[in-house]
This record gives structure tokens, C-alpha cells and sequence, in this order.
């Protein structure tokens, strides 16, 4: 039985920000970064948010978010009895708001309303129920999953994206685009995850690289922010898969950014699935679909594919292999057994339709190196 979620209330283009002109008098905990809560991004939220509301501010956060901060923030949201969480700013900010919402269930009874901002055009999660935590004593990722971590609103202002470093657009702009193409073979797909996937992949096609090419192409800005809702509409729908599995370890073991973890995996995971002729077509038809190739064929369409992901990638400078990321060949022989035996574990392998060994994933590990 498919079961599709309409929880969120989705606000977005130019001025969106100004929904929150009509909270009054609420506690409200914003959870963010350092950087971001000294920049006029944090201006520009606080001057729509109306004074009868108190407003809390922890700016703590740290990429690959951890247990403690969450620990930290869930202290803060009981000692202040908070009534609205906001988690401003990238993957990382929502994903530990989430977290605290995850957790308060157990500590208190009291409704919690729950609104996203993102400030980067790539997790999607603004519009999904999941969250990846990091338990930095073991060095594992853990991802959470639950309806209450579904935000009630998330607003995306297209002002919020529109000078972000070239770096972070590339990463997260592929993450998108893995986002999309794991969500069009997840187990769970169907044809609206499908729809949702493929005009995804068109906008990063069509917007990506000219967003990280202009900062102030304001369009391309706008079309990559809702790139990134819709593919992660679509994989909360459909699942996630094998990519997201070994990149989240990666990142967890080796301090990668997450969206260049899954870049640099993505063709050798399409090339592992694609070995299945199920997936060879899912991919052959997700290629043709986006833009990227008209090959009948389906295994010349998958090898377009992944021409248009290598080509994107060089044009946007970004590493494609550990070794560039200045992995030494020693860490990688001391942290490739575990990183397969937790990818093996991680929940996204779950909505995997092809299966894999702890030995294909060592494969895989020393094929990006």
C-alpha cells in the first residue's frame, strides 16, 4: 500500500519569509550555526518574526549534526518551554531541530510545531520525516525516521540562497540530483515519485551549473531551491538506496561534506545497480527523461548518465575521487571494513531494491579511491 504525506505547508519564492509575520506570542527556539546566526540572513529572519514572541537562539550547530547537540538543544527547548522550533539554515540545522522534536516526545507531552528554512538547495529536508544524526564516539551515522520530524511549514525564500559559496552549491546540487535518481529506483517508488524525481533532474539539468556559475542569476537560485524540495519529496516517498548508505559512513569515518560523498560514488553506484537490467531501464529512462541523452539503448542512455554527472562535476571543480579529498591510502585500508559493515546496516539500504554484499561495497569504497 502506498501511502503519501501532505503534513507540510510549503511557502516559497521571493518574500516568503513574511509568513512568519503571523506568529504571535509563542516561544520560539531557532536552531542554527555560528555563521549563520552572525549574518544578515539571521537579520532578515528576525525582522518577519513579530516581537510579541520570545525568541531563543542556538547557533551551536556543526556540520554532520551529533547526539550531543541535540542533547544540548532538547535542555534548551524544556528549560524555556518552547512552543515553535525553526531550524534555519542547511541540512545540518534541520536535521538537528529534528532531532530535538525526535526526542522531546519523550521528555514531554506538549505539541510541538515545527517549521524548516533552509539556506542551501540540496537536503530536502524541509519536506521529509527523516533525519541523519552522528554518534561521535562510535563515528557512525544514524538515520532517524519519524511523522513528527515532518515539518509543519517550510518556507523557502529564494533570498536566503542567493550567495552561497560555490562549493556548497556544488555539493548540494548533486546531492539533489542523487536525491532524484535513487528516489526513481527506490523500492518504494511510484509514478508520482516518479514525476517528482524526474522535473527534479530537469531543473538540475537546466539550472545547476548556471547557479553555480552566477551568483546572481536569481532564477537559477529559485528553480535549484524547489529542485531540491521536490527530490526530497520524492525519496521521502520512494526511499533512498545503496549511494546514500556508504556516503553517510563515509562521511561519518572520514569527514567528507555529505553531498560530495554521494558525487563522488554516484556513477560507481549506477554502475553497480545497473548491472541488474531492471535498473539498467530504470536509469536508461530516468536519463532520457531529464535531458541528458535520446539513446535507445538502454546501456549507451546509463553511460550518458554518467558522462553528464563526470562533465558537471569537472566543470564545478569538484573532487571526484577520496584521494582528492586528501584521503591517505592507510586511512582508507583502517576505516574501509568498518564503513561497508555500517553501510550494510544503515537504514536507507532498506528501500534498496537491488541488493548488495559487505564485499560489493568494499569494491565500490576502493573504486572511488
Amino acid at each position: 500500500m502506498k501511502d503519501l504525506k501532505n503534513k507540510t505547508e510549503i511557502v516559497f519564492e521571493v518574500n516568503a519569509l513574511s509568513k512568519l509575520k503571523e506568529i504571535e506570542d509563542k516561544n520560539i527556539l531557532i536552531m542554527t550555526d555560528s555563521f549563520i546566526a552572525k549574518s544578515v540572513l539571521m537579520k532578515e529572519l528576525l525582522k518577519n518574526i513579530n516581537s510579541s514572541n520570545k525568541v531563543i537562539i542556538y547557533d551551536k550547530v556543526m556540520p554532520d549534526p551529533s547526539l550531543e547537540i541535540v542533547g544540548q538543544s532538547l535542555a534548551l527547548y524544556i528549560k524555556e518551554d518552547i512552543d515553535i522550533i525553526v531550524g534555519f539554515g542547511g541540512g545540518s540545522s534541520i536535521d538537528s531541530a529534528k532531532g530535538v522534536i525526535y526526542f522531546a516526545s519523550e521528555v514531554s507531552h506538549k505539541d510541538i510545531y515545527f517549521i524548516a528554512i533552509p539556506t542551501t538547495s540540496g537536503t530536502g529536508s524541509e519536506v521529509t520525516s527523516v533525519a541523519v544524526l552522528k554518534d561521535n564516539d562510535a563515528q557512525v551515522k544514524h538515520l532517524l525516521q519519524s511523522d513528527d520530524m515532518l515539518p509543519d511549514l517550510a518556507i523557502l525564500d529564494s533570498c536566503l540562497v542567493k550567495e552561497l559559496p560555490k562549493k556548497i552549491i556544488a555539493n548540494t546540487g548533486i546531492d539533489v540530483l542523487t536525491h532524484a535518481i535513487e528516489a526513481y529506483v527506490g523500492k518504494n517508488r511510484s509514478s508520482y515519485s516518479d514525476a517528482l524525481s524526474e522535473k527534479a533532474g530537469e531543473l538540475v539539468v537546466k539550472y545547476l551549473y548556471r547557479s553555480y556559475n552566477n551568483i546572481r542569476d536569481v532564477e537559477a537560485k529559485e528553480e535549484m531551491h524547489l529542485a531540491s524540495m521536490m527530490a526530497g519529496m520524492a525519496f521521502e516517498m520512494a526511499g533512498l538506496g545503496i549511494n546514500h548508505a556508504i556516503a553517510h559512513q563515509i562521511g561519518a569515518k572520514l569527514q567528507i561534506p555529505h553531498g560530495l560523498c554521494n558525487g563522488i560514488l554516484l556513477t560507481s553506484v549506477i554502475g553497480f545497480n545497473s548491472k541488474v537490467e531492471s535498473m539498467k531501464k530504470r536509469y536508461a529512462n530516468y536519463a532520457r527523461k531529464i535531458g541528458v541523452t535520446t539513446a535507445k539503448d538502454d546501456t549507451e542512455a546509463v553511460n550518458n548518465l554518467n558522462k553528464f554527472i563526470e562533465v558537471l562535476q569537472a566543470i564545478m571543480d569538484m573532487p571526484k575521487s577520496l584521494r582528492e579529498c586528501n584521503v591517505s591510502k592507510e586511512k582508507l585500508l583502517e576505516t574501509k571494513n568498518q564503513i561497508a559493515e555500517n553501510a550494510l546496516k544503515d537504514n536507507c539500504m532498506k528501500t534498496s531494491v537491488n541488493s548488495i554484499s559487505i564485499d560489493d561495497i568494499k569494491e565500490i569504497i576502493e573504486r572511488i579511491y
